[in-house]
């Protein structure tokens, strides 16, 4: 029999449940956007660098013939084993996945025709280094894409930081933010210099965007995504002491602009480059 005639759905068993968790609707469109640009050719060997939880590893894996082979990198173990409970689950054989930085990339050169990284890339310690290792594993004539999203991300909660920091003098704190913006969410200009000086040829670069819409500013921030992922970092930004009274301050506004305009809306734009190695 065909594995993919085998019945898995099983709602009680702990394992089905554990590997169809939901994909974070973050990843969701840079992931989307990623997959519509990568071109699928039998045998290759592709890899996911910044994997995740399996997206768009798992993913790609299942698109791909038993002839090719995925890998995916990511530092976080937790997340490696996550993985590899979906493998075993969904019976995929061309799959496998390693615990590593994109720094120090596992392989020996030359070895892949395909390298993807969903919002990963722009998460490196050391981009130059990265982008140094994408071009040494990947095949002359091999494909690179990457998503990330820009600096103009959640601007509209950007905005009413800066303006309460204003409020309260603390300019030291607003330079503090901007950088952090810098550190997390490069420019496309930037990631063009840097990719075009590791070698890559820019093939096409795609811009989009995606919307977050709440009622308030306490769903704002209550929101798991943001809650988990963002806010840790800004509260680093401020005095410790003063963490409560800023983020009451930002709610605030956060709600009248929310009542004033019957929603609030964040916006995310992002890109998506697809490069090529030079023959």
């Amino acid at each position: 029999m065909k594995k993919y005639l085998k019945n898995l759905f099983d709602a009680d068993n702990p394992a089905f449940v554990a590997a169809v968790d939901e994909l974070a609707l973050w990843s969701a469109p840079f992931g989307m956007t990623l997959l519509d640009n990568i071109k699928l050719i039998p045998g290759i060997k592709a890899l996911d660098i910044g994997c995740g939880t399996g997206f768009p590893l798992l993913e790609l894996a299942n698109r791909l013939d038993d002839k090719s082979k995925v890998y995916g990198i990511d530092p976080w173990e937790k997340a490696i084993d996550r993985i590899k409970e979906k493998i075993f689950l969904y019976e995929i054989t061309n799959v496998e996945a390693l615990a590593a930085t994109a720094e120090n990339i596992p392989f020996e050169n030359n070895f892949f025709d395909l390298i993807v990284s969903n919002n990963g890339i722009n998460n490196v310690q050391d981009l130059d280094k990265t982008l140094s290792e994408c071009y040494r594993i990947l095949k002359p004539g091999g494909q690179f894409a990457f998503t990330f999203n820009l600096p103009e991300s959640l601007k509209e909660f950007y905005d009413v930081f800066e303006s309460v920091l204003e409020e309260l003098g603390l300019l030291r704190e607003i330079q503090k933010m901007h950088g952090h913006i810098f550190d997390k969410r490069k420019p496309i200009d930037f990631m063009e210099k840097a990719a075009e000086k590791s070698g890559f040829k820019i093939k096409s670069i795609i811009k989009n965007r995606f919307q977050y819409k709440f009622t308030d500013g306490n769903t704002f921030f209550s929101y798991p995504m943001i809650r988990f992922h963002f806010l840790p970092s800004w509260k680093e930004i401020l005095p410790p002491q003063r963490v409560e009274e800023i983020f009451h301050l930002i709610e605030t506004k956060l709600d009248e602009i929310a009542s004033k305009e019957k929603e609030l809306v964040m916006t995310v734009p992002y890109v998506c480059f697809d490069c090529l190695k030079n023959l």
